[in-house]
């Protein structure tokens, strides 16, 4: 049996104190999200997304952020896969970055809400081809039987494609999820770590330090 009890790390690479904290945590975040790039943090904009079912059975997996907004962040789905189908019900959600690079993590809990279709046609227009036709093909979480019966489905779609524009189908698009609690972390020595957690209250964000 693998021995796990003896993995660890100590981090020491930087800091994380209330003078640092911005007012407003989507600022803060920028803030971050621009180091890890400059880190060159491995997929920087990978996020853990984690929903759950009206009863309570939950289920995460990792998407991309595409958008930074003053009101939230924004990543694109089929509307009929299993995470869709799961925030139409219940649009309560969870969101968490890791930037091992910097020792970092950023802890994210909001509601998710569909952006509109023009918004959609926005991001869907500066989509590679490929990935444009990967959008109609895929009957995404749905059961198929192999994996040639996905590539055929490619091949119709890039026949009734060929020489025209690859539209956004109806079925794809945008969730933007607004955040009410965003905590940034800092690991910090003897598993020390800093913790600032912003919390949205009746008259705006609250900045409170929590124990590691």
């Amino acid at each position: 049996m693998t021995d796990l009890f003896n993995i660890r790390r100590d981090f020491s690479l930087k800091t994380l104190d209330e003078a640092d904290a911005v007012a407003d945590p989507m600022q803060m975040f920028e803030l971050w999200f621009h180091e890890a790039l400059a880190a060159e943090a491995l997929e920087p904009n990978a996020m853990n997304l984690a929903t759950a079912t009206p009863d309570g059975k939950p289920s995460s997996r990792i998407v991309l952020l595409k958008q930074i907004k003053p009101d939230g962040f924004v990543f694109f789905t089929n509307y009929e896969s299993l995470k869709a189908e799961q925030l139409n019900v219940n649009n309560y959600c969870a969101l968490n970055f890791a930037w091992h690079e910097l020792e970092r993590q950023v802890r994210i809990e909001g509601r998710a809400e569909k952006i509109s279709p023009q918004e959609s046609d926005t991001y869907f227009e500066v989509r590679p081809a490929k990935s444009k036709l990967g959008a109609w093909a895929s009957p995404q979480s749905k059961v198929i039987p192999d994996r040639e019966y996905l590539e055929h489905l490619i091949l119709d779609f890039e026949t009734r494609f060929a020489g025209k524009e690859i539209t956004r189908p109806d079925n794809w698009g945008g969730y933007i999820v607004k955040p009410h609690l965003i905590e940034f972390w800092q690991g910090r020595k003897n598993r020390l770590h800093d913790r600032i957690r912003y919390r949205m209250m009746n008259d705006g964000w609250k900045i409170e330090r929590l124990a590691p």
